[in-house]
C-alpha cells in the first residue's frame, strides 16, 4: 500500500530537462522551482512549508538531504523567502539546508550530514566537509572550505573549470541511471 504525503501537496514549476525520482517527497505551499539538467535522487525531501526553494541549473541534490528544513530560531522572516540553490550546487546526503533567506552560490558543495542554518548566505566555490555546521545568518565568502570543526580556508587550488565538467559528466550519468517521473508531481 503506498504511504500517503506527510503535508500538502507543493505547487511546482519543473525544466523539462530535470531528472527526480518518485520517491522524493515535496511538500509545502510555496513554489517549487526546479531548473534544467538538475537531478534529485530517491528520498529526497523538499519542504516548502517555509518559504520558496528554487534549484538552479545542473545541481545534483542526493539522497535523505533535506532542503527548506524549518529552523529552530523562531524569529519572523518573510516566508517567501526559503531556499535558493544557485547554478551547478551539489548537496550530499543526508545534508540540510534551513528556509529563511538561506543562499547557496554557484559551484558549492555541501557535504555529507552538513547542516546550512537559516538565512545564511554562502558565495561562490564554497566547499562544506562532511558534518559542518554553518550558523543561522552566517556570510561564508567565495571560495572557501569550512571544516567540520569549524576551522576554513581559501580555496585556492583553482580548479573550478575541472568541477564544472565533473559535474556534467555526473549528470550525464545520472539521467540514465535514475528513472524520472515529473508528471507525477505536477
Amino acid at each position: 500500500m503506498p504511504r500517503a504525503p506527510a503535508g500538502p501537496k507543493a505547487p511546482v514549476n519543473f525544466s523539462s530537462s530535470l531528472v527526480i525520482a518518485d520517491s522524493v517527497a515535496l511538500l509545502g505551499h510555496h513554489t517549487i522551482n526546479i531548473s534544467s539538467e538538475s537531478v534529485v535522487h530517491p528520498r529526497a525531501k523538499l519542504d516548502s512549508s517555509n518559504g520558496r526553494i528554487t534549484v538552479g541549473r545542473r545541481c545534483i541534490i542526493h539522497e535523505r538531504t533535506l532542503l527548506g528544513a524549518p529552523s529552530e530560531d523562531k524569529t519572523p522572516v518573510d516566508s517567501r523567502d526559503g531556499v535558493v540553490l544557485s547554478d551547478y550546487v551539489t548537496v550530499d546526503v543526508g545534508a540540510v539546508i534551513e528556509a529563511g533567506g538561506t543562499t547557496i552560490g554557484d559551484f558549492s558543495t555541501i557535504g555529507v550530514g552538513c547542516r546550512v542554518g537559516r538565512g545564511a548566505k554562502l558565495g561562490k566555490h564554497c566547499t562544506l566537509t562532511p558534518r559542518s555546521i554553518i550558523l543561522p545568518g552566517e556570510r561564508v565568502p567565495d571560495f572557501t572550505v569550512v571544516y567540520s570543526n569549524g576551522s576554513q580556508r581559501t580555496d585556492k587550488r583553482h580548479v573550478a573549470d575541472l568541477k564544472h565538467k565533473i559535474q556534467a559528466r555526473q549528470i550525464d550519468v545520472l539521467r540514465r541511471l535514475i528513472p524520472s517521473n515529473p508528471a507525477k508531481f505536477q
